[in-house]
């Protein structure tokens, strides 16, 4: 082979790396839409309510400041995206993927989320008030002050999670699995905890309480309930 065919195969083989590791941006400009190709595009402060995005791949999406009010997102891939002041109020995301997702100060109200996907998610100061978490796979996750007053939990899976000042008032945690959970000032006043699983008295001892949280069988009420305002 020549001098020159010997450059032009190199050339040619560099630029196919080039293209072979270079972003694909091409769907970042499309329509929101069912099973709309997103990943790792910046859709930041947009309004999206309503929006059918259902099976969306937005895995590495920058999505902060966006509303998804009432959209439906169901089985959707949001690995790994970030989530700051973002709204899911009343959206369907049954079945979506929040693994590794980071997000601070997001809203669910009264989303679902049934059979969703929350391992290792860091999720801070996020409201779930009245969502449907039920059969959700929070395994390992980071949940700090979150707040999921009056959610469906049912069936929910903790194993391992970090709960700090997590506040659960009212949840249905009806099987529900705290094996492992880190549960530091975590709040269960007024909450039904006599169906949970794997719940030890070490982790109800730094938890907090009142006369209206019920406890599983052989459990006993720490002596410094109530915590107090936090």
């Amino acid at each position: 082979m020549s001098a020159h065919s010997k450059a032009f195969v190199t050339t040619a083989m560099l630029l196919g790396l080039v293209s072979f590791y270079s972003p694909v941006e091409a769907g970042c400009k499309d329509a929101a839409a069912p099973e709309v190709d997103w990943k790792g595009c910046s859709k930041q402060l947009v309004q999206l309510d309503g929006s059918d995005l259902a099976g969306a791949n937005l895995e590495g999406a920058f999505l902060s400041g966006t509303s998804f009010k009432d959209a439906k997102l169901t089985k959707a891939n949001l690995q790994m995206s970030e989530l700051v002041r973002t709204s899911f109020d009343g959206a369907d995301l049954a079945g979506a993927n929040f693994e590794k997702a980071l997000a601070s100060r997001a809203k669910f109200k009264s989303a679902s989320l049934k059979g969703a996907r929350l391992m290792k998610a860091e999720f801070q100061r996020v409201d779930f008030e009245g969502a449907d978490l039920s059969g959700a796979n929070i395994e390992e996750g980071e949940l700090l002050r979150n707040s999921f007053v009056n959610a469906n939990l049912s069936g929910a899976d903790f194993t391992g999670a970090t709960l700090p000042r997590t506040i659960f008032k009212g949840a249905n945690l009806s099987g529900a699995t705290f094996k492992r959970a880190y549960l530091y000032w975590a709040r269960f006043e007024g909450t039904d905890l006599t169906q949970v699983k794997d719940l030890t008295q070490p982790q109800l001892d730094m938890a907090c309480g009142d006369e209206h949280t019920k406890l599983p069988e052989g459990l006993t009420a720490p002596a410094n309930w109530p915590c107090g305002e936090d």
